[in-house]
């Protein structure tokens, strides 16, 4: 890992932490390509089996990088190609948390705005310090927040999202939590230690159900309701066949902790 993208291992958790507190994290050129990095070497690591997402300073992330975009705009003969490349770019890195095989929890203080709160979004799941504030505030400076939207609107209701994008005001982490866009809200001193406890329990699960459950999730969610079924039932049929599911079931009916090896 880069200076820009700090990763720490522990008993099956991976830590990234977003480390550039002068821009509040902001995602510029660079951080994409350190997310995106960070996220290849997780897709093929079979080691962690959960990965925290948090950001160092005083915020998890302030979104994109206005000054490199300004700067991306005033570049001879090419605005429009760079500005394309940049939300194809993120957009890459965005879909990549679903697709990782470990379940991604962001861990989340400060604020979140625009593609900050698009990148809580894209995350399975999140905790939030008091305190944290949400936006996709683009719309104040005449920019509409359609990528984060795409996230966004899979998350919150409807009429909350376009709420948010359309009048660009923040909401609470007790309102983000009411809508559905974090999980949970604890003081902002357990944070960390809350978002920990979080992961170490998807961590004592059997990973490969974890994995296949994930990935179940994703693929159902976009299919129409009898698709989704049909689709679950394939993989609950191959979940069932597993020895270790089948030590599992041995276990519970026995009263006794599984013997998953």
């Amino acid at each position: 890992m880069t200076d820009l993208m700090l990763r720490a291992d522990e008993g099956g958790v991976a830590t990234l932490t977003m480390n550039a507190p002068a821009s509040l994290n902001a995602l510029s050129d660079a951080m994409l390509a350190a997310l995106k990095a960070a996220f290849a070497r997780l897709a093929e690591d079979r080691d962690a089996r959960v990965v925290i997402l948090r950001g160092a300073g005083r915020a998890f992330c302030a979104g994109h990088d206005l000054k490199e975009m300004q700067a991306g705009r005033a570049a001879p003969d090419r605005g429009r190609a760079y500005f394309a490349d940049l939300f194809a770019r993120c957009a890459e890195v965005m879909q990549m948390i679903p697709s990782l095989p470990q379940p991604v929890i962001a861990e989340v203080h400060g604020i979140a705005t625009a593609a900050g709160c698009q990148l809580v979004a894209s995350c399975d799941l999140a905790v939030a310090a008091e305190g944290t504030r949400f936006g996709v505030n683009g719309v104040n400076i005449g920019l509409f927040c359609s990528t984060p939207m795409v996230a966004l609107s899979r998350n919150v209701p409807r009429k909350v999202a376009f709420e948010m994008l359309t009048t660009g005001a923040f909401i609470d982490a007790a309102r983000a939590a009411e809508v559905g866009l974090v999980n949970r809200v604890v003081p902002a001193q357990v944070l960390a230690a809350e978002t920990r406890a979080l992961a170490d329990t998807l961590a004592a699960k059997l990973t490969a159900a974890v994995k296949i459950g994930k990935r179940a999730f994703y693929d159902q969610i976009e299919m129409t309701r009898a698709a989704a079924y049909d689709h679950a039932a394939q993989v609950m049929v191959e979940n069932m066949l597993w020895r270790d599911t089948e030590e599992g079931i041995a276990a519970f009916l026995d009263k006794r902790k599984p013997d998953w090896g």
